[in-house]
């Protein structure tokens, strides 16, 4: 691990020498999470930066968040992206956007709008539909507004926005198309549009173009938008001292731009997902479409190469989701027997060290982090280790036959915390699914040889002693899940399951809240557990 647990570099900089011994510590937070007086229902790129300064005042300096780039229409995981590179309005902080109060504000917006707006601030999670009603509206009203004036007139602004285009074409041109290819069929399935959309074939859409102008157009404009206030908010967080670890899903869905401009790079006729264990009879299927690996390096492994180039652009470092799916995926045929690909541990081992160096190579100065749950082979966790890729250690996994692993004997390079996006709580963990034995199996690690001195309840004292054990982990990384920090109950996901409080998780105070005398508190022990452990910056 390189610059995730060294000094912070602002938007842009590149790689430097690694400070290989620094210990740091940070939180995992979905950006969708934060909280403020003015939002609309979900937290956006406005609260980023003062949140990244409550961080540094908890002596913490990375802010590991979940991936944010553009869901479909109906989705509310941000694993269903329909996009590998563009962001998702969700995040728009609209008090940003000139153009909004130019056209009237919150005031202009229909009785409708209004119903939503009110409804998504109402709710104490995020109510997704009304979120995505109330600011379409309004991104709507600000571009009429931006056209009708800057774009008219030629402005500085509209030069900037051309400048924007021109430099971000390399990923922008087939996103807008597509997204405008979408507004004209209604949003349905590219699938059932009809040939020559359903196809990609850009020259025989030439005909439509005309038709299509001004929703690429806007769709450009909104993603101006959000690459300016990202990269706002990046520099507030460099000020602050915080490295921001992003999540890149390991696939994009089926239905996404990726997908339909490049086709003939991922078997449509199959998906990818898991093998049946204990816990699955049948297996996982995810629903997603299978790589091309092949056929995509005869093109020099272009869209993995764009991804790192785009993710190295946005963050200091992510988190490569199911790391193993480099080496080696479960395909499903629709008609046929499910296999892995490739079959032969050998070969899977020369495409997952040739992916993840192009990945290296093309995202320059990009930290990148494996995860490395669940059932993963030794031979790949061998290779990270070979490629200095650090993997996770999650505190409540790591045993064997009911004996728990000393967070001081964790690999140097490894992130270590207390559970995952897709985990329960430290809390519920401790209160509802460790049994006596496990407790007492924990406690006997002397690190947390002082639960024994508790119960069964996640009281102050027992959470302390818990953060404190994983803190001097030999990790150079501990993060952990924001609701673990204070020992609350909130879940941001249950997998396997749809359900309206899957990825609608807030924190409980406002970014203005935590800054203030109600933040102080936390932040004290945070940086308390930080200098005690030598993470403190």
């Amino acid at each position: 691990m390189s610059s995730v647990v060294g000094p912070a570099r602002p938007s842009g900089a590149r790689h430097t020498e690694p400070r290989v011994t620094e210990r740091r510590a940070g939180v995992l937070l979905p950006l969708f999470s934060l909280r403020s007086p003015r939002d609309w229902g979900v937290g956006d790129l406005g609260d980023l930066e003062p949140f990244c300064r409550w961080l540094r005042s908890a002596g913490h300096t990375v802010l590991q968040l979940l991936p944010i780039a553009e869901m479909g229409p109906y989705e509310t995981s941000p694993y269903g992206a329909l996009t590998a590179f563009a962001l998702d309005p969700l995040y728009l902080d609209l008090d940003g956007v000139e153009d909004f109060a130019a056209a009237g504000g919150v005031g202009a917006l229909s009785p409708g709008a209004r119903l939503a707006l009110d409804a998504a601030r109402s709710t104490s999670g995020i109510a997704y539909a009304h979120v995505r009603h109330a600011k379409s509206e309004a991104l709507a009203a600000s571009f009429a507004h931006y056209e009708a004036t800057e774009a008219a007139s030629g402005s500085s602004r509209e030069v900037a926005f051309a400048a924007f285009t021109d430099a971000e074409g390399w990923w922008l041109q087939e996103y807008v198309l597509f997204r405008a290819l979408a507004d004209l069929h209604g949003h349905q399935p590219w699938t059932t549009w009809e040939p020559p959309a359903r196809e990609a074939d850009t020259t025989g859409l030439d005909p439509l173009r005309p038709l299509l102008w001004r929703s690429c157009r806007y769709h450009a404009w909104v993603q101006w938008l959000l690459a300016d206030q990202w990269a706002a908010a990046r520099r507030g967080a460099a000020a602050a001292g915080i490295r921001l670890l992003g999540d890149m899903p390991f696939m994009v869905s089926g239905q996404s731009a990726d997908v339909w401009a490049r086709q003939s790079e991922f078997r449509l006729d199959a998906t990818i997902g898991a093998p049946p264990d204990a816990f699955s009879q049948d297996g996982q299927d995810w629903g997603l479409p299978a790589m091309r690996w092949d056929l995509m390096a005869d093109e020099g492994c272009a869209w993995w190469r764009a991804r790192c180039r785009r993710a190295a652009a946005l963050f200091d470092g992510v988190r490569l989701d199911h790391v193993i799916g480099y080496y080696r995926v479960y395909e499903r045929p629709i008609a046929g027997t499910p296999f892995f690909h490739p079959a032969d541990e050998g070969a899977q081992i020369a495409l997952g060290e040739r992916l993840l160096a192009v990945g290296r190579e093309a995202g320059a100065g990009l930290d990148l982090v494996g995860e490395d749950l669940g059932s993963v082979p030794d031979v790949v966790r061998q290779s990270l280790q070979r490629l200095e890729i650090p993997g996770f250690r999650v505190l409540r996994w790591e045993h064997d036959w009911g004996t728990f692993r000393d967070p001081r004997s964790y690999p140097v390079r490894s992130v270590a915390t207390t559970g995952t996006h897709d985990t329960s709580s430290l809390a519920a963990w401790w209160e509802d699914e460790l049994e006596p034995d496990a407790r007492a199996a924990l406690a006997a690690v002397p690190v947390f040889a002082a639960l024994g001195q508790h119960g069964d309840r996640l009281t102050p004292e027992v959470q302390a002693v818990l953060l404190e054990g994983l803190y001097a982990a030999a990790s150079r990384l501990v993060v952990v899940p924001f609701m673990d920090a204070y020992g609350g109950r909130e879940r941001i996901n249950v997998p396997s399951t749809v359900a309206d409080s899957n990825w609608t998780y807030r924190v409980p105070w406002t970014v203005d809240a935590l800054l203030g005398e109600n933040g102080a508190a936390l932040a004290a022990r945070l940086r308390d557990l930080a200098a005690g452990s030598g993470r403190l910056p």
